[in-house]
């Protein structure tokens, strides 16, 4: 993937080209990312099933043990930056469009999150942010 010229393909990879440029601040990607919507790679159930049709309300997100044993949750800025890194990982054929706000709700404590892990342009949420920015999300949602 990294041998490949990464050519932005929706607002989001816009803006994450951007900060990799210096043209934004760390900040305002983070700002912008926020409201942006990702694709999260899910396990597929066991069984007869139209693959990538996630039937149960739980689903498995791909998480990876980093290095220093940090939980990170795997999402991308589109399903098709996924393709080439979920087929890696035995049962994520398909996944989730979402919003970064709802993964954010979702995840537990001390996980942190990789955007477009394994491309040149992406980034690396480290857990003590996660924290920070679901906690002011939550404030923010509970003054709303």
């Amino acid at each position: 993937m990294a041998e490949e010229v990464f050519e932005a393909k929706n607002e989001l990879e816009r803006q994450l080209l951007a900060a990799h440029e210096g043209s934004i601040s760390e900040d305002d990607l983070v700002d912008f990312i926020l409201g942006s919507e990702v694709f999260m790679p899910i396990q597929d159930e066991k069984g007869e099933q139209i693959q990538g049709l996630q039937r149960s309300s739980k689903a498995m997100p791909l998480a990876v043990e980093a290095d220093g044993g940090i939980v990170v949750m795997l999402v991308f800025s589109s399903p098709d930056r996924a393709k080439p890194v979920v087929k890696e990982f035995d049962g994520y054929g398909g996944g989730l469009l979402t919003e970064f706000s709802w993964v954010l709700e979702k995840i537990d404590e001390g996980f942190g999150i990789s955007i477009n892990p394994g491309w040149d342009i992406g980034f690396d949420i480290e857990p003590e942010l996660v924290a920070l920015l679901k906690t002011r999300l939550l404030t923010k949602s509970a003054t709303h």
